[in-house]
């Protein structure tokens, strides 16, 4: 007996739903053992087995301004978090690990820092905030009702010549923001400016590029009305 025409066609498109399925796992997968920060996420997995962390903590990733940030504990002590900033990252490759060091952790509350590697590359402003918003539908697929906080981009003596570039990613970052739930903007440009209009010096390091112990204060000041009450008193 024939089947009929309708039920090979079903197993047909289940058949293809399930190549798909497995040929896009084998990309991400494929990519992943390519990428140069392939080392460092490994190591963030190997610590997780070793030592657990808790769920419901603040989950601070992204870029090498986090990567640096080595007395965030004693900034913000009082809150349990948990830091996986990977030093040089783009949105791009948040969004390849996203499943592997941001959704398993299952947060209160991501803050996230990344976008200046990639306008530094010439990435158009467009481009990157498309990057973000696949970043927010990658976690809202895990964790539909956890807050994210986006830092927007600040200015640095060693970047002077994107500012503008900068703020107008940061416009349109905030006017995304505005229209979303649960979706945050942490707005660091004005903190970082002196009097003459140009970033202080006293805020960045011997790069003058990333944060030094004070500039690292300022983003504290910034970010704390939205961090919440501490988890503990130390």
């Amino acid at each position: 007996m024939k089947r009929p025409l309708l039920h090979r066609s079903a197993i047909y498109f289940n058949c293809l739903l399930l190549f798909l399925g497995f040929a896009l796992t084998t990309g991400l997968a494929s990519a992943a053992a390519t990428n140069v920060f392939e080392k460092d996420i490994v190591a963030f997995e190997n610590q997780d087995r070793t030592n657990p962390p808790p769920r419901g903590t603040i989950l601070f990733v992204g870029d090498s301004q986090f990567t640096r940030w080595k007395t965030i504990h004693e900034d913000l002590a009082g809150y349990n978090l948990i830091n996986r900033g990977f030093g040089g990252s783009r949105m791009s490759d948040l969004i390849l690990y996203t499943q592997r060091i941001v959704t398993p952790y299952h947060p209160r509350l991501i803050i996230v820092n990344e976008g200046g590697n990639d306008i530094h590359e010439g990435q158009t402003p467009e481009t990157l905030l498309n990057n973000m918003k696949t970043f927010v539908a990658q976690v809202r697929e895990e964790l539909p009702g956890v807050p994210i906080a986006f830092t927007g981009l600040a200015p640095s003596p060693a970047r002077i010549s994107e500012s503008d570039v900068r703020k107008r990613f940061n416009e349109l970052l905030k006017n995304y923001v505005s229209s979303e739930k649960n979706i945050l903007y942490i707005d660091l440009f004005d903190s970082y400016l002196g009097l003459d209009g140009k970033p202080r010096e006293e805020l960045f390091v011997a790069d003058k590029l990333h944060h030094s112990a004070e500039g690292y204060k300022v983003r504290v000041k910034v970010m704390r009305p939205i961090l919440g009450k501490p988890d503990r008193t130390d």
